[in-house]
């Protein structure tokens, strides 16, 4: 059984869908636990619904970013996970933690990488005049949005769309390669090792 540690920031609608899956017998991962870096994310609700723990560490709570990794390391690795998830989780994390973690450290992004990397990547297709968009599933690296591609869908953009209709539309094919991509690593049909040195 993969043991997930999923950290978010926001609403955790990917999260949902990881929680929803994993209460399938038959799936192969458990959310052993959840992570945000905002006491007032919404998606800590979702882990409460499934009984599953969180654990908060706040960037402010640190004076310097560094500190706030370690904290944030410590916390995930007392819950020794297989992979970790960063799921709408809205900080770089320091440098050190990523080495420590990959390459099974996966995030989900709302754009066709490595076309508009970063925070804003609907707002960014928006605003290039893009007819088509995506969502994207990655081995996080040191980069912005720059690791090794697991899975990416192209979706259109259509007249009138606007950041959250168009958001709207890329979250539950995020969410469809999130839950195939979580599988298939459980399963063994994925080695995110192997990958990561391609």
């Amino acid at each position: 059984m993969l043991s997930v540690v999923v950290l978010i920031s926001g609403g955790g609608s990917n999260l949902r869908a990881l929680l929803e899956a994993a209460a399938d017998a038959e799936y192969p991962a458990r959310v052993v636990a959840v992570g945000t870096d905002r006491p007032e994310a919404e998606g800590l609700t979702h882990a409460e619904d499934f009984g599953v723990p969180t654990f908060e560490v706040a960037l402010s709570s640190f004076e310097t970013r560094d500190a706030w990794g370690d904290a944030l390391l410590e916390q995930i690795r007392q819950w020794n996970p297989d992979l970790v998830v960063l799921s709408g989780f809205m900080r770089l994390l320091p440098a050190h933690v990523v080495d420590a973690l990959a390459p099974h450290l996966i995030n989900t992004h709302p754009a066709y990488l490595p076309e508009f990397p970063g925070a804003h990547g609907v707002r960014d297709a928006l605003a290039a005049g893009a007819t088509q968009t995506g969502a994207s599933l990655i081995v996080v690296d040191n980069g912005v949005d720059s690791g090794p591609i697991i899975a990416r869908e192209r979706i259109a953009i259509v007249p009138g769309d606007t950041e959250t209709s168009l958001h709207e539309r890329i979250k539950p094919v995020e969410r469809r390669l999130l839950i195939q991509a979580v599988l298939d690593i459980a399963n063994g049909n994925l080695d995110l090792k192997e990958l990561s040195k391609a």
